[in-house]
Formats: C-alpha cells, sequence, structure tokens
C-alpha cells in the first residue's frame, strides 16, 4: 500500500535545497510531476522552515471538481507566492513543497546528502534558471496579454482525483498533525448531519437538527445563509479607501446577507459560508487587491472595484462539503461594503433591503 501522505509532519523542521539541487529535479518545464517550481521560490533556497501542513489534498479551484490528491508535498509556514513572476499578482496563494525540494533538519544530525540522483549524464539539467523564467508564461502567448502558468493554474494536472468521503484521508489529515482529532471529528460529525437534507423528507428537522448541534459544537450560529437581494439585480457599494495597517470590523453575517445576492455574490465576488467565521471581529488590512491571475485561463484579471485581505482570515475548509479539511488555506477576498473601521459606528444604509428568512437549500461551494 503507497504512502498516502508526505513523511513531514505539521511542525516538522526542513530546510529548502539549493537552487543547483532543486533544477535537478526538474523536466524541462520547469515542473516535478507537473507541479512547477516558480521563480518566486527561489529566495527560500538553503533557508530552514517549519512545516505548516502536509499537503496530501488540496482543493480544484480551477475545475471545481472538489478535493485532489497530491502526493510527497508540504506547505511551509508563512510562505505564500508574492506573484513577483506572474505579472504581480496578488492572490497570495500558499506554496506547494515538492519533498524533493527539502532535506530534514533534525538535532544531531548531519545534513542530508546533496540531490544529484536526477542529474543527467554531462552535469546539465533540463531547467536552468532563465528557463524557469520563461515558463512562467505560456509559450507563443501575447506579450500584451500573456497567459501565465503558476502551481495554481496547473494544480489540477499535478494532482489526482479524490474521493469525498474516502477515510484515508481524514486518518491521513489527523496522522500528519493538519488537524486535531477532535476537531476532525467535529466536522466530520456536521458534514454528516448537514447531509441528512439529502433525503426527500423531513427538511425542516434536518436543517433544525445541524443547527442545534452546530451552535452545541462550535459555539456559534450556522454559517449558512442566503443573500436577500434578487438574482440580476444591484448590489451596493461602499467606498471606504482602506489601507495597509488599518484595523476594520467585519460586519455581523445578517448586515452582510443584505448587501449579496440570492448566489451570495456582491457584484460578482461571493462571500463564502467560510467567511463567516470572521464576522464581528477585528481584523487587520494587510493588502489591496486590485488583480489576480485567473487559475482558469491564466490571464491576468483586474478587479474594477478592488477589495482587501485580512490578517488572519483564511478558509479552512469546515463548510467545503466536497473539499472538507482541505489544508490550502485559500484567503477570501473582502469587499469594502462588508466591513467597517474598528470603533466606528454602524453605517446607516441609503436603501437597506428587508432581510428575509427563507429555507436553505443544500448549495455546493
Amino acid at each position: 500500500m503507497s504512502r498516502f501522505r508526505s513523511r513531514y509532519r505539521a511542525g516538522d523542521w526542513v530546510e529548502v535545497r539549493t537552487k543547483e539541487e532543486i533544477l535537478a529535479t526538474l523536466d524541462e518545464n520547469g515542473a516535478l510531476e507537473q507541479l512547477p517550481f516558480m521563480p518566486e521560490m527561489l529566495r527560500h533556497c538553503g533557508q530552514r522552515f517549519q512545516v505548516f501542513a502536509s499537503a496530501h489534498k488540496t482543493c480544484d479551484t480551477v475545475n471545481k471538481t472538489g478535493g485532489r490528491r497530491m502526493r510527497d508535498a508540504v506547505h511551509l509556514e508563512g510562505l505564500r507566492c508574492d506573484g513577483s513572476a506572474h505579472g504581480g499578482c496578488q492572490a497570495t496563494c500558499l506554496i506547494f513543497w515538492k519533498e524533493a525540494w527539502l532535506k530534514p533538519v533534525r538535532e544531531g544530525t548531519s545534513p542530508a546528502p546533496a540531490l544529484t540522483a536526477a542529474m543527467p549524464e554531462g552535469g546539465n539539467t533540463p531547467c536552468d534558471e532563465p528557463t524557469l523564467m520563461q515558463r512562467t508564461r505560456l509559450s507563443g502567448d501575447d506579450p500584451q496579454d500573456p497567459t501565465y502558468v503558476c502551481q495554481a493554474t496547473r494544480l489540477y494536472d499535478a494532482t489526482t482525483a479524490l474521493k469525498r468521503w474516502a477515510p484515508r484521508q481524514y486518518v491521513a489529515d489527523v496522522r500528519s498533525g493538519n488537524v486535531k482529532l477532535a476537531e476532525a471529528a467535529k466536522v466530520l460529525f456536521l458534514a454528516l448531519v448537514y447531509n441528512l437534507r439529502d433525503f426527500k423528507h423531513g427538511y425542516r428537522l434536518t436543517r433544525w437538527l445541524y443547527d442545534r448541534a452546530h451552535h452545541a459544537l462550535v459555539g456559534r450560529p450556522s454559517p449558512y445563509g442566503i443573500g436577500v437581494i434578487p438574482r440580476g439585480s444591484p448590489t451596493p457599494t461602499e467606498q471606504l479607501d482602506l489601507q495597509v495597517g488599518e484595523v476594520v470590523r467585519v460586519k455581523s453575517h445578517e448586515e452582510i446577507l443584505a448587501t449579496i445576492d440570492t448566489r451570495n455574490r456582491n457584484r460578482g465576488m461571493a462571500f463564502d459560508k467560510e467567511m463567516v467565521r470572521y464576522c464581528g471581529q477585528d481584523l487587520r488590512v494587510i493588502k489591496r487587491m486590485s488583480k489576480i491571475v485567473n487559475e482558469s485561463t491564466g490571464k491576468m484579471l483586474h478587479m474594477p472595484n478592488p477589495s482587501v485581505l485580512l490578517e488572519g482570515a483564511y478558509c479552512t475548509s469546515h463548510y467545503s462539503e466536497r473539499r472538507l479539511l482541505c489544508p490550502r488555506r485559500a484567503v477570501p477576498y473582502w469587499r469594502e461594503i462588508w466591513l467597517r473601521r474598528a470603533g466606528g459606528a454602524p453605517a446607516q444604509p441609503t436603501e437597506a433591503p428587508v432581510i428575509i428568512v427563507r429555507p436553505q437549500a443544500k448549495t455546493e461551494p
């Protein structure tokens, strides 16, 4: 039986191998097992970091197929892509690191030997640093409208299908140290209760049961809700001109529902149920967002209405039914209308939609 999770556990210390060692593992496309090694990662070579999570699974944000399995990879603490080699993309994605690009750091042991097994005869590697830069864009694309290639755009090709309820993935989540046993049990139990809604009868009962179970186990109301603005109708906007370093308070779930349509979107940007946990919290602005690489097309997407990133806010995949406990920690984007400056009084909306409580149909992420 093949090893399901990475040999590194959350909390382990590793050292990123040298540039030369890593280049020796890459093919002519600058990738290992179809996962690109991006130029943004080079500055970390030779440094030591703590493993944040085993990346034995991830989520498919390109084809929306749910969870995907990745072999022999981890995420390292705090290492996110800065987009410097990809047109200044501001998505701030958590980077994947293949085990072949790392070596363990253990007290009292000698350094791991240099990686030479992948070095072809003659000492020439299929990939060098200039080639690595060239592979950040699709060959033959329009220089005026480049198509970027990165780990996010190639994630589907670098992974394999993972069944939604495959038990080994949840065992690996706990054994790798990604989550505590109690947390995993709570998330899986609530998902099981929520999926009782699939039955044709007893919807009101199963909804009541889920709401009660969620409040008892998590200590706050269910995060599921539906925006009140009819689909196709304009959604409101608010400009706060928030700057990096400012502290804001996330509005209540009810206030945010009044700003999104029945698809839970405000001017095309989704407010996800994973974001509800931050309602009422004071968080610091760490970045203003104006452009990101579209993971499906590789094209740079310019936001007509900038949003912001908040410190410490990320997706925990506790409610993403087809990718539970994904360790990718994607950062959500926040419309300014969902926030207010900390300590400020609630703004009086000019046109406040009436909040209507309606039965919540089961939705897929």
